[in-house]
């Protein structure tokens, strides 16, 4: 797994955690947590995605 993806992953974790906390103490600043863990969720789908294409791309390159 790519250390990017995991690191957004972590992130995305975090921020859900930090949004359940926000709003459980009645701010509504978890709405900006919630956004930032759904950027980060949509960071490591991409990174996970590239490393998967790259791999693919690798493996083509090795069988010609």
């Amino acid at each position: 797994m790519p250390r990017l993806a995991v690191y957004a992953l972590v992130v995305c974790a975090l921020s859900v955690v930090a949004a359940v906390v926000s709003f459980v103490q009645g701010s509504f600043l978890g709405v900006v947590w919630l956004l930032l863990a759904g950027l980060s969720s949509n960071m490591a789908w991409y990174y996970l995605r590239r490393a998967k294409a790259q791999r693919a791309a690798d493996g083509a390159r090795a069988a010609s």
